[in-house]
């Protein structure tokens, strides 16, 4: 079950109380969809939660290949986080303003490098507002450290491992893309893809997880039955899918809090898969929508 000393979730009381501690370590890991036309750091320029340093997450990255914002190197990785005064014994605030998106990418990439002392700010930057906590412009530099990366490959899916999912009918893949993208009905919003989903997947809109009032995750029960609905078994494994692998992330989450701590994310997910001409696409919906 989740740690209880580093949770999963902290609310936006915890972390107000602990804002300026040296033991936290806070990132701002917003990002949008190119069809979003906003620009996440100059967002964060003008105003975050007091301490908190930007993560960009197409910057942390693998630029030997093609895909947005894969996985880097443990060494990459650790390089990154050492530059922001992440070191090993610190517990790792991540949020952002754009439902989880990659916040959870974030949360799940810390544990794939082997630091679970990570957690992510529920509801976000936009739940901290809501609540009239504090947020300024102020730039924020402490010095670097050192951050050792491990890796943990059962947490991460590779093309070929989601090929060999085709063939095992107990596979559950599951896509956080939107119901119309899902199903082929709706543009992908990054041009040259194909449209559809994976063979034999099933699809859960990673929004759908999120209380539209509060920003927050919606509690357990209710997460409970969007699995179920979805077709999903909590209880067996899971390899979770999106765009890009970011909101697959949150579906990853997700999961987590319901205590299924191994569920994968396929990391090239719909860009790899839909750019692809020699593997096979469904364009009509078979799960719940």
């Amino acid at each position: 079950m989740p740690n209880a000393k580093y949770p999963p979730l902290v609310g936006v009381d915890w972390l107000a109380e602990k804002l300026g501690s040296p033991e936290v370590s806070l990132l701002d890991a917003s990002f949008f969809l190119p069809n979003q036309n906003r620009n996440a750091l100059e967002e964060y320029r003008q105003n975050h939660i007091p301490g908190a340093q930007f993560f960009d997450i197409d910057e942390v990255a693998d630029h030997s290949v093609k895909l947005p914002h894969m996985l880097p190197s443990p060494e990459r990785f650790a390089e990154g986080a050492g530059a922001l005064g992440i070191g090993g014994d610190s517990h790792v605030i991540v949020y952002d303003n754009n439902f989880f998106m990659a916040s959870a990418r974030l949360w799940w990439t810390f544990r794939v490098f082997g630091h679970d002392k990570v957690s992510v700010l529920d509801g976000g930057l936009a739940r901290w507002k809501q609540e009239g906590k504090p947020v300024n412009a102020d730039a924020v530099s402490p010095p670097a450290r050192t951050f050792k990366a491990g890796f943990r490959p059962e947490l991460v899916r590779k093309l070929e491992q989601v090929k060999a999912l085709l063939d095992q009918p107990e596979a559950q893949i599951l896509d956080a893309r939107s119901p119309g993208r899902f199903a082929g009905a709706e543009p992908e919003p990054r041009a040259g893809l194909r449209s559809g989903h994976i063979p034999g997947s099933f699809n859960l809109f990673f929004k759908s997880l999120v209380d539209e009032a509060s920003f927050r995750l919606k509690p357990a029960s209710e997460l409970t039955e969007l699995y179920h609905q979805a077709g999903i078994d909590i209880s067996r494994p899971v390899v979770t899918t999106c765009g890009t692998g970011v909101t697959a992330s949150v579906l990853a989450l997700g999961l987590y809090l319901l205590g299924n701590e191994t569920a994968a994310v396929y990391d090239g997910s719909w860009t790899e898969w839909g750019g692809l001409e020699d593997v096979p696409v469904h364009a009509t919906s078979i799960g719940p929508a």
